[in-house]
């Protein structure tokens, strides 16, 4: 599969009067033609700001992109001019946010908010660009587009508002399309019907798409690959089906553990993962899951494993390879 985009140890930091956060430390993958790409882990781990770094919308201060490369297309994003990194984002790498009530403007109206890209990247004018629209709302399910094309977005209910922030993503043709838990102020009804949306477009358009989410579940049923991330590291990254059946890091296994199962008994308990993710302004010197692991050695507090293969596309940051044995 040809790389359509390669992020090569992306690192990010706030510089804040408590000190600096490491929030993103030398995450590296790539993102095939066409592909889906999981990203999962715990609130804090740096998800979002790894691909907000990507997108070049990291607010500057506090933030700051301190190193690495995001190749696209045969150049380096991070080095684009802010008018050439404009006529990339929301054009051939489109993303769709957590709460479009914080996305959308609540004094123009939704067609004009989904027309004014296809007028900026696309060159139409008013009219083709309203008629476009109203396909773009039609594909999306929003029903009787056309007299719903001049409504708000507070005469909107949740569900339809995150179904017009894909019409808006979907504007312009994406290559790749980045959703940042676009599900998850939603009730579980229409985050099925959301991932499954983004399902049938993206077979129908042929875009790759980053799909970001604290929910194993969803990425199971969507993704062909995924990377689990942990205190601003990759700690584990396979294709889906391996990642489930034979996770190997600690944190991986923990995670799917806590999942809820069908298959379970009624006497299997949820499994909890004791204590608190590190500090990212004092991350410890080794391994950020130590503290909390329970397979720990004596050199997991001394050194931080690097992203190493223990299979065909399957890679783990950790010194106890749980099902193979110590390293």
């Amino acid at each position: 599969m040809t790389s359509l985009l390669e992020v090569k140890e992306l690192k990010t930091r706030f510089f804040t009067q408590d000190g600096v956060v490491n929030a993103v430390n030398g995450v590296s993958y790539t993102l095939g033609e066409g592909e889906a790409l999981g990203i999962v882990g715990e609130s804090g781990c740096g998800k979002s700001v790894s691909v907000l770094s990507i997108m070049r919308l990291i607010p500057d201060p506090p933030g700051k992109i301190v190193g690495g490369e995001v190749m696209f297309e045969g150049r380096n994003l991070l080095e684009m001019t802010a008018d050439e990194i404009r006529s990339i984002r929301g054009n051939k790498i489109a993303m769709i946010f957590q709460d479009p009530m914080t996305s959308l403007n609540p004094v123009l109206t939704i067609g004009r908010q989904v027309s004014e890209a296809l007028e900026l990247h696309m060159g139409m004018d008013k009219k083709e660009a309203r008629q476009r629209t109203v396909e773009l709302l039609e594909m999306v399910g929003i029903p009787e587009a056309v007299d719903r094309v001049d409504d708000y977005p507070h005469q909107f209910s949740g569900g339809m508002r995150q179904r017009v922030m894909i019409a808006m993503g979907l504007s312009c043709n994406p290559q790749i399309l980045i959703a940042d838990e676009p599900t998850t102020a939603l009730d579980v009804t229409i985050q099925a019907q959301i991932v499954e949306l983004v399902k049938r477009l993206r077979e129908e358009i042929g875009m790759a798409v980053i799909w970001i989410t604290h929910d194993l579940g969803i990425i199971a049923g969507f993704a062909e690959k995924v990377i689990v991330m942990y205190a601003g590291f990759i700690v584990e990254a396979a294709q889906v089906k391996e990642l489930y059946g034979n996770p190997r890091h600690p944190y991986t296994i923990a995670l799917l553990g806590s999942l809820p199962r069908l298959d379970a008994t009624t006497h299997e308990k949820l499994v909890s993962i004791e204590g608190l993710p590190p500090d990212l302004i004092a991350l410890p010197k080794g391994c950020p899951f130590a503290a909390r692991c329970e397979y720990v050695l004596d050199k997991c507090l001394e050194e931080n494993p690097s992203l190493e293969p223990v299979g065909p596309n399957h890679y783990i940051a950790c010194w106890v390879d749980v099902t193979g044995g110590a390293a």
